[in-house]
């Protein structure tokens, strides 16, 4: 089973502290990128845990149009090769029925609303998405 999680995130505080937790109290290797032909390759290869997709990313594009997370997560879903990667997206814009909306149409496995300020709730809901 591999322990290697894929960040799909463009803030580099975010990175930073939630690479810091999955490493350090995780035990998780952690990758890192924003890019959607790396994140589709890295998801091909089989060997991810988890992918921790942040919901609205600024910088990312695929065939040329500007997408976000839950573009990227619905190409995930659909190819046979990496729909059975468990999803966990990661929004800052968590109101009232997103959760529901944004699993919803997107297949993903969990979710996490951002500001993530407690590690240990990060540690376990990357954990109930891996043993799902």
């Amino acid at each position: 089973m591999s322990n290697r999680i894929l960040l799909v995130e463009d803030d580099p505080i975010n990175v930073k502290f939630i690479k810091t937790v999955l490493v350090k109290k995780g035990g998780y290797d952690v990758v890192v990128s924003e890019e959607v032909d790396e994140i589709l390759r890295l998801a091909r290869e089989g060997d991810l845990a988890a992918i921790i997709m942040d919901v609205s990313l600024s910088r990312s594009s695929y065939e040329g149009q500007k997408v976000d997370g839950i573009f990227i997560t619905q190409l995930l879903k659909r190819n046979p090769a990496t729909q059975g990667i468990p999803v966990l997206l990661a929004t800052a814009h968590a109101m009232f029925g997103d959760r529901e909306k944004y699993l919803e149409v997107t297949g993903a496995e969990g979710y996490l609303a951002k500001p993530i300020h407690d590690p240990s709730h990060l540690i376990e809901a990357v954990q109930a998405v891996v043993k799902a």
